[in-house]
């Protein structure tokens, strides 16, 4: 019997479902009973491989209750699936489209199979994007208080005020709930002995990269979206840039890195050899942002705590890692 693959197109309200080399579509409420139906669909016809787009959390309800009932299941990144269409020559977008694609694509691709996060790991994403969504509130409230009319400034700095409390109580949770996990205060405990990483960091990287210590360093950064990647073709050579990864990872160990390149002797000597250089700013934290979480996913790797370098003439020398680095 030839292997079964499946497509879903989640959207709010429905689920349209394809199988490969099966022009009929097929269509359930996205709702307890149709995703039931779903499943023992695809338990019947013994689906070797469902393949769902992330669609910011509504594909999850499908994801858990596949993986549940014993489906393999993979959530791909959309860009990835829409860049397969292209190639097979499919511009057209519907959602009974898009299914057929997505099956095509677990024929074709075979991506890796989801692996659903602990009780512990969904409720440490849900506090990290919560406490993101706040300080995104925050930026745009803060904004507004320059062409705000007058009347209005009072209300505007309480919703600020709430906001500020309420990112600094999600906090408190957070470090509560990274602490109640001995694996990840041990964790946690590691990576905060880097100088320059945070609650935040640490806790992002807890929740949204598990794979770190479990990959090489060129593969943990590529993951991340901080390798550079090259253009070339024949005599041309062009510009290494980053794209694609994880944003939210991303986005925290920029933040950690900005202090890193002040507090941490080997980062800032990193990043002062680079800047000396000539290597523009976004380069240089760029680079940096690769060699610290490098550095991490070895220590985590390895379990190895932070040891401060020593300074040996124009070198930081790290004894955890061996390392020197020119100043």
């Amino acid at each position: 019997m030839d292997a079964v693959y499946m497509g879903i197109d989640v959207s709010k309200d429905r689920l349209d479902y394809a199988y490969y080399e099966d022009k009929q579509r097929y269509q359930v409420a996205q709702d307890a009973e149709g995703i039931a139906r779903l499943v023992r669909d695809c338990q019947a016809r013994q689906v070797a491989l469902v393949v769902v787009e992330a669609t910011g959390g509504l594909e999850m309800p499908v994801v858990s209750a596949l993986l549940a009932g014993g489906v393999p299941t993979a959530v791909v990144n959309p860009r990835q699936a829409r860049d397969f269409a292209k190639s097979t020559g499919q511009l057209a977008k519907t959602d009974k489209i898009d299914a057929q694609l997505l099956a095509r694509f677990g024929f074709a691709v075979r991506p890796r199979t989801y692996q659903m996060p602990s009780e512990e790991a969904q409720a440490l994403d849900a506090l990290l994007t919560r406490r993101n969504q706040l300080i995104e509130m925050r930026v745009s409230e803060r904004n507004r208080l320059a062409s705000t009319h007058a009347s209005q400034k009072k209300r505007l700095c309480e919703h600020i005020t709430w906001l500020e409390d309420e990112i600094k109580r999600l906090e408190k949770e957070l470090e509560r709930t990274v602490h109640q996990t001995d694996t990840w205060k041990a964790k946690d405990d590691l990576l905060q002995s880097v100088p320059g990483v945070g609650d935040i960091l640490s806790a992002s990287l807890l929740a949204w990269l598990p794979e770190l210590g479990q990959l090489s360093g060129k593969q943990i950064a590529a993951l991340v979206g901080v390798a550079p990647l090259n253009r070339d073709s024949g005599q041309m050579q062009g510009r290494r840039t980053v794209w694609g990864g994880r944003a939210q990872v991303r986005r925290a160990l920029y933040m950690a890195t900005l202090t890193a390149t002040r507090r941490n002797a080997v980062i800032a000597a990193f990043y002062r050899r680079l800047r000396a250089a000539g290597k523009p700013f976004k380069v240089a934290m760029t680079a940096c942002m690769h060699k610290l979480l490098t550095i991490l996913n070895a220590m985590v790797k390895h379990n190895t705590y932070w040891i401060e370098p020593v300074l040996l003439g124009s070198q930081v020398v790290t004894a955890a890692r061996a390392e020197t680095v020119p100043i």
